[in-house]
C-alpha cells in the first residue's frame, strides 16, 4: 500500500497537511505538490487498490476525472477543500470535507476535523489565505497574544508568497521542500524562532514587496482597480500578497492583478472586495483556464486581445449598484 499526500503549494495547503501529519504521521508518504496554480495535482497519482490518498486545497471540479480514476482503481481518498467543487461525487472510499462558505479555508476545515488538535498551524494557514479576522478569533480562543498573532500572520503571508510563480525556479523554496522544513515543528512559533530558512524567505519577501509598493492602477473606479505587472520574477512572486494587501487597504473595492506572461498574455489574480467576499470565482470561470473561490480567484492565461473584455466584465461584476 502506498500513501500519497496531494496538496496545494500555498500556505493553506501546506498548513492543512501539517496539521494532519502531526496527528496522523505518514513518514513514507509520496508528496505531490507544486506552484499555487498547479491545481490538477491528482492526475499525477497512479493509484492501485488499497492505496490511500489525501488531497488538500485543490479544486474538486478541476480534479474530478482524476478523482474518479483513483477511486475506480480501489484507492481510498480523504479530500478537504474550499473551492468551487462542481457536482459532488459519492463513493464508499471517499471521505469528503468540502466547505465553500466565504470565510473558511482548507486549514480551518482540517482544524475542525481534528477538533483543534494543531490549531496554531490552522491560524497560520488562515492568515496566509487572507482570512485575518477568522485567524485572529481562532488564535485568541487558544490563548495567543497579539504579538504572537502578528508573528503568525507574517509567517502565513510568507508561506503563501512562496507559492506564487510561473515556474518553480521563480520560488524561493519548492513547496515540498518548504513543507519538509516546516514539518518538524509542532509549534509555528518555534519554526519562526529556529528555522534559518524562514529568515531567508522573509528577507526576499520584503525586498519584493518594496518593488511592488509604487505601482499605480491601469484602470480604476469606485468599485475596483486593475494593475498590470511586468514579466519579472519579483512580480510573479508578489502578485498574491499584493492582491491581498490591496483588498485590506481598500476593503470596498475589488482588485485584479495581471502579470505579463511574456508570450502575448497575462496571468490574472482577482480579489473580491474584503467587505463583500464573493464573485471572484464567477468572474474568472467565464474565461478559459479560470477558477478559484468566492473571495479570490484567477485565470492562468488571458490572451492580450481579451484584456478590454476582462476589464469590462470585472467592473461590471463588482459594481455595487448591481450587488
Amino acid at each position: 500500500m502506498t500513501h500519497y499526500d496531494v496538496f496545494n503549494g500555498d500556505a493553506d495547503g501546506i498548513c492543512a497537511l501539517q496539521q494532519l501529519r502531526l496527528c496522523e504521521p505518514k513518514g513514507d508518504a509520496i508528496l505531490v505538490t507544486g506552484l499555487k496554480r498547479d491545481i490538477d495535482l491528482l492526475s499525477r497519482v497512479e493509484a492501485s487498490r488499497g492505496d490511500e490518498i489525501t488531497v488538500l486545497d485543490v479544486s474538486l471540479e478541476k480534479n474530478r476525472a482524476a478523482l474518479d480514476k483513483v477511486l475506480n482503481a480501489g484507492a481510498k481518498v480523504f479530500y478537504a477543500d474550499h473551492h468551487f467543487p462542481g457536482e459532488i461525487p459519492t463513493h464508499q472510499n471517499l471521505d469528503l470535507h468540502i466547505d465553500v462558505t466565504a470565510d473558511t479555508c482548507t486549514s480551518l476545515i482540517v482544524n475542525k476535523h481534528l477538533q483543534s488538535a494543531n490549531a496554531k498551524w490552522a491560524v497560520v494557514g488562515a492568515f496566509g489565505d487572507n482570512f485575518d479576522q477568522v485567524a485572529k478569533d481562532l488564535g485568541s480562543s487558544i490563548g495567543l497574544s497579539e504579538s504572537q498573532l502578528t508573528q503568525l500572520q507574517q509567517l502565513g503571508i510568507c508561506i503563501n508568497y512562496n507559492g506564487y510563480g510561473f515556474e518553480l525556479d521563480d520560488l524561493m523554496f519548492h513547496p515540498e521542500a518548504l513543507y519538509q522544513l516546516i514539518h518538524p515543528y509542532s509549534n509555528p512559533l518555534d519554526f519562526i524562532a529556529l528555522e534559518a530558512g524562514y529568515e531567508k524567505l522573509l528577507v526576499q519577501f520584503k525586498m519584493d514587496m518594496e518593488m511592488a509598493k509604487d505601482f499605480n492602477p491601469h484602470s480604476s473606479n469606485a468599485d475596483g482597480a486593475t494593475y498590470l505587472l511586468p514579466n519579472k520574477s519579483w512580480a510573479k512572486r508578489v502578485v498574491g500578497v499584493m492582491g491581498n494587501e490591496l483588498a485590506k487597504k481598500y476593503p470596498d473595492k475589488a482588485h485584479a492583478l495581471l502579470v505579463d506572461t511574456g508570450d502575448g498574455g497575462y496571468r490574472v489574480s482577482v480579489r473580491a472586495p474584503y467587505n463583500r467576499k464573493y464573485g471572484a470565482d464567477d468572474l474568472c470561470r467565464r474565461f478559459n483556464s479560470g477558477g478559484g473561490r468566492k473571495a479570490a480567484a484567477g485565470i492562468n492565461q488571458l490572451d492580450s486581445p481579451l484584456l478590454s473584455e476582462f476589464e469590462a466584465q470585472f467592473f461590471n461584476q463588482f459594481n455595487r449598484k448591481q450587488a
